[in-house]
């Protein structure tokens, strides 16, 4: 199972100057952007720490998702939520031939937790021997940094704010802050047998 973002956020989208104000950093300098392009790295990795701890995609974009079995025969759980649209869906064989599943035939079951792709007839298609399913979808809370919900923002600039302030050591082993687990733990995805998705 491999899932590929196809549409990287712009950096135009990214809440670099909300950031700056968070650090505090002073303003009304000649080079106030001169560590903008820092900024906007440690907010990318702070977005992409929340979305594989919540397996939510803050900003929208398309990712394309590729398997090769199905783990339901009627529907299949996506990766990501919130999913918005299924762009495509298609049967590859292993020879390379693809077939395009037509719209008519499936649905998207949103949900902001669990999203899935269910068949609307007896059963999802037959993935070959030596093929895979690819579905592109589209997945995120909105356009703009304004449309993901308050706690998630929070956990961002929470999280991009330690990266900035550890820069310079070790690291913690990937350990995030009390704060920010905190604010996600609502966005997570508890699974049978106590493990989170």
């Amino acid at each position: 199972m491999i899932l590929v973002e196809l549409t990287p956020v712009p950096a135009s989208l990214l809440p670099v100057a909300e950031f700056r104000d968070h650090l505090k950093l002073g303003t009304g300098f000649a080079d106030d952007a001169a560590q903008d392009s820092l900024l906007e790295t440690q907010l990318r990795a702070a977005i992409a720490a929340i979305e594989a701890r919540t397996a939510k995609a803050l900003f929208s974009r398309t990712f394309r998702w590729r398997l090769t079995s199905w783990r339901g025969f009627q529907r299949e759980e996506l990766p990501v939520a919130p999913v918005t649209q299924i762009v495509s869906f298609k049967i590859l064989e292993g020879d390379g031939d693809e077939t395009v599943i037509p719209p008519d035939s499936y649905v998207l079951e949103q949900d902001f937790q669990v999203p899935a792709l269910a068949s609307k007839g007896f059963g999802l298609p037959t993935v070959p021997v030596a093929g895979s399913v690819e579905i592109e979808l589209v997945a995120g809370y909105g356009a703009d940094w304004s449309q993901i919900p308050a706690d998630l923002r929070q956990a961002v600039l929470i999280l991009a704010a330690d990266f900035h302030e550890n820069r310079r050591d070790g690291g913690d082993g990937g350990v995030l802050p009390t704060r920010v687990m905190q604010l996600i733990a609502p966005f997570r995805v508890m699974r049978l047998f106590g493990r989170w998705r």
